[in-house]
C-alpha cells in the first residue's frame, strides 16, 4: 500500500502561493541527470507546464540593451572599373557530330514530334 501526502487547503484563496526558494529548488531537481520533469511536477502536485514555465522564468538569460550608433548616408559609391578585356569563353570540342537521320526526301521529319492538330 503507498501513501501519498496530500495537502489540505483551508483557506478561501484557490491557488497556492510558492516561494522564490521553492520554485528554485523544483527548477534545479529538473537539471539534475536522469531527472523526469514529469514525476518532479507530480510529486509537487503541479502541472508540468507550470514547471517549465518557472524554468524559462528562472532561467531567462537578459540581453545585453542594444546601442544605437548615427550613421552618416554619403553620395553613392563609384562603380567598379570595367574589366579591360572579358574573361574567355571555354570552347567545347567534339570528335564526333551526331545528326539526327534523315528520311528520304532529305529532312528530318521522321523525327519531329507530330502536331496536336494531327492526332485524331
Amino acid at each position: 500500500m503507498t501513501k501519498h501526502q496530500i495537502e489540505v487547503i483551508t483557506s478561501v484563496e484557490r491557488r497556492r502561493r510558492w516561494s522564490r526558494e521553492e520554485k528554485e529548488r523544483l527548477v534545479a531537481a529538473t537539471f539534475e541527470p536522469g531527472a523526469s520533469v514529469s514525476e518532479i511536477a507530480r510529486s509537487a502536485g503541479i502541472h508540468v507546464s507550470q514547471l517549465f514555465r518557472w524554468r524559462k522564468e528562472l532561467c531567462q538569460i537578459s540581453a545585453p540593451s542594444v546601442q544605437l550608433l548615427p550613421v552618416e548616408i554619403v553620395g553613392a559609391l563609384p562603380a567598379p572599373p570595367a574589366p579591360a578585356e572579358p574573361p574567355p569563353t571555354p570552347q567545347l570540342k567534339s570528335a564526333s557530330v551526331h545528326r539526327a537521320p534523315q528520311n528520304e526526301h532529305g529532312d528530318d521529319r521522321a523525327w519531329r514530334r507530330p502536331s496536336a492538330a494531327g492526332r485524331e
